[in-house]
């Protein structure tokens, strides 16, 4: 037996024991173990663990459903890069089986960006258990909601960003129309379809950061959508590369300011630099301690 599948079946017993006990934070931990593990659809086919995680997804502990959901799309990942690696066109049966997914890998060579967004972290005001002053108008409410889903989709930011997004956007399009006019209406759900797409997480992930200003956003064509993808890839490498080189040094500052959007962990850190031009705020890059995940805003 290898060590990685060593590793999964020890994990595994102490889960089912974590879960017996009902101890949240023992499950927190030993996911958190499992997501450092770089898996194939082999060794998750001996080991059986993925229909442990995937039945976590609909755990009712918020934390613990969130977390499940992020080692399920961190897992898929890795499958869809060593199918790729190893030139497999042919997709695994397993995923759907053993995770219970909806979507199955794509059967090309294309690049796996596309691939590996397929299982998407749902967040909602609901989920996120977000609250905020009602605009006194439901449709304007829901619109305000819509948001906050549509850009909150696979995000790990904190749920007060999200929030702060989506109360802009819908003010800007109230403002903009005047009321909650069939314009009002067509440009929301424009603005959501766009966002919540697969193939364009590069708009919402702009939006997020506030790369991309809510005033442009609400103005920009469905084209102009299209393009904000390219220019956010070439964004998205930079950044990445940031964070590891940046990610030991001891220039970062610790935190309890932000709330991670995936483990909801505050244990955070951070530093900040000049990415724009120099009239413009400086662009704070958060790393949570606890799972890995990092996110940036202006």
């Amino acid at each position: 037996m290898n060590t990685a599948e060593a590793q999964i079946n020890k994990a595994k017993h102490s889960l089912h024991s974590a879960l017996e006990n009902n101890n949240v934070e023992a499950c927190l931990d030993i996911l958190e173990n499992l997501s450092k593990i770089k898996v194939t659809s082999e060794l998750l086919k001996k080991t059986d663990i993925g229909k442990l995680i995937g039945k976590l997804r609909t755990h009712k502990d918020n934390k613990l459903s969130i977390k499940a959901k992020v080692v399920v799309k961190k897992w898929k990942d890795d499958v869809v890069v060593h199918q790729s690696t190893s030139n497999t066109k042919k997709s695994s049966p397993f995923i759907q089986s053993n995770l219970n997914t909806t979507h199955t890998f794509s059967q090309t060579s294309s690049p796996p960006r596309t691939s590996v967004n397929e299982t998407m972290v749902a967040r909602t005001v609901k989920t996120d258990e977000v609250t905020y002053k009602s605009t006194g108008n439901i449709p304007r409410n829901k619109t305000i909601e819509l948001m906050y889903a549509a850009i909150g989709l696979n995000s790990g930011a904190d749920s007060e960003l999200l929030l702060k997004r989506a109360l802009a956007i819908e003010a800007r399009l109230f403002s903009q129309y005047g009321s909650v006019s069939e314009d009002y209406k067509a440009k929301v759900r424009i603005l959501a379809n766009n966002l919540k797409s697969k193939i364009n997480p590069g708009l919402r992930e702009s939006v997020v950061s506030g790369e991309l200003a809510v005033e442009k956003l609400c103005k920009m064509s469905v084209e102009e959508m299209a393009s904000e993808e390219a220019q956010a890839r070439d964004r998205k490498l930079a950044e990445e590369a940031l964070f590891k080189a940046r990610g030991a040094t001891s220039a970062q500052a610790e935190t309890d300011m932000f709330k991670c959007g995936k483990c909801q962990g505050r244990k955070c850190t951070y530093f900040q630099m000049q990415t724009r031009s120099a009239d413009e705020p400086m662009t704070t890059f958060v790393t949570c301690v606890n799972c890995g995940n990092h996110w940036k805003f202006c």
